[in-house]
């Protein structure tokens, strides 16, 4: 039988964060209600490619580095 040492920590795997996330995800992220995302696509505010893109069953999925050029880019 293997014991573990108590005094030292499982080791985990490193974590990374997903470059596309749920726009139930992405809400949580940003800020942004779910509804406001679904409308900026929907309005074309978001581009297909650039802050989105759609999984083969046809999913949503917001690009955190799309959404952050986005807010950048934003001017007062």
């Amino acid at each position: 039988m293997s014991r573990q040492n108590p005094t030292q920590p499982a080791v985990q795997p490193p974590i990374s964060p997903a470059p596309y996330v749920t726009i139930q995800l992405a809400a949580a992220i940003t800020g942004l209600s779910q509804k406001a995302i679904r409308r900026k696509i929907e309005d074309g505010k978001w581009i297909e490619g650039r802050e989105y893109k759609r999984s083969p069953d046809g999913g949503i999925f917001i690009s955190i580095k799309g959404y952050t050029q986005w807010v950048e880019k934003a001017t007062a």
